[in-house]
């Protein structure tokens, strides 16, 4: 009988725990947003990042009914802003706005990258961008074939990237190993030196995004667009290949995207009011203006079920890419 009791006793205890807690989360989640909303964005001012910030603030700010503020914090790749957002509370306060790069390149290719991808979880997505595969235009080549024929007369080429780790550099090394070039990185701080070089013919490739000045050189046939990342056809260039189309390259679909993140025991409620706010925001005709005058793409509505599956799957995906490659962290 007093077994009975205690038994009875604990059940209730602890139904009284659980209780408390449920109602924890649940004032946590509608005060949120109680104070300043805090976009962390692991860019310095000025680049792509900063700008997609920017013009999704006044939006988001306007969703949420709360001040919305951009965070530069630039650095190891992404990692000072990944941790800004770790060490803040969990409470939807303090947000990433991250992309493939920084999120899972970073810790598969930098010893000083701490953080996992799966600390972290999606709450929604900005948008999408694919690579282009570009050489000057005074490479006698005009598709894939071409190229790689051309590749193969040479002792090696080179291609030029962001730095060991970064996407541009994972996607060379994989073109490497299924083309069979001899390929060379040429890694570049900025993007002035970059096109100087690959425009003079100083660098023979590189896979880079759709931004910037890249539309305007390839219109003006200083730099010829060969390929593309992407798993249809780019609105600005109908006529360059998806590469996966390329017998050689099935698999080869890369997208840049970029996302609202945040730790990954920030509670579900928090999420989904994330998740609401962001999907409105992108929709808006400013917003969707600015993402494709950018190069990028606007990205179809996904409920948090799909997001969470598409975030697991970019995971491995990358994963897979960076052991194909025999990427080794330094």
């Amino acid at each position: 009988m007093t077994g009975d009791i205690e038994m009875k006793l604990l059940n209730f205890l602890r139904a009284a725990v659980l209780a408390v807690s449920g109602c924890a989360l649940s004032a946590g989640a509608q005060t949120f947003p109680g104070k300043t909303v805090s976009l962390a964005v692991p860019y310095p001012p000025g680049g792509s990042g900063d700008y997609m910030a920017r013009l999704i603030q006044p939006g988001y700010q306007k969703q949420l009914g709360q001040t919305v503020i951009v965070e530069n914090v630039s650095g190891a790749s992404g990692a000072l802003a990944a941790q800004k957002v770790l060490t803040a509370p969990p409470d939807g306060h303090t947000q990433l706005l991250g992309t493939p790069m920084d999120l899972m390149l970073g810790p598969l290719a930098l010893s000083a990258v701490k953080h996992k991808p799966e600390d972290f979880r999606l709450a929604g997505m900005i948008s999408t961008g694919s690579l282009v595969l570009l050489i000057p235009g005074g490479i006698p080549a005009h598709n894939i074939d071409e190229f790689i024929a051309w590749a193969k007369g040479r002792k090696s080429i080179s291609y030029g990237s962001t730095g060991h780790g970064s996407l541009f550099h994972l996607v060379g090394e994989k073109f490497a190993s299924v083309t069979g070039l001899q390929m060379v990185n040429v890694p570049y701080k900025g993007g002035s030196q970059f096109f100087a070089d690959i425009v003079g013919g100083q660098v023979d490739m590189a896979f880079w995004t759709l931004s910037g000045p890249v539309l305007g050189l390839v219109k003006q046939g200083r730099l010829r667009a060969i390929g593309i990342t992407a798993r249809e056809a780019h609105p600005d260039l109908p006529d360059v290949l998806p590469m996966h189309k390329h017998a050689l390259l099935k698999d080869f679909t890369f997208d840049l995207w970029m996302g609202a993140l945040v730790t990954k025991s920030t509670p579900e409620p928090i999420v989904a009011a994330i998740h609401r706010a962001m999907a409105e925001v992108v929709q808006l005709p400013n917003v969707k203006k600015g993402i494709v005058e950018t190069g990028a793409q606007t990205v179809k509505p996904m409920n948090q079920a799909q997001l969470d599956k598409f975030y697991a799957d970019e995971n491995d995906r990358y994963r897979e890419l960076a052991r194909s490659i025999n990427l080794q962290r330094q």
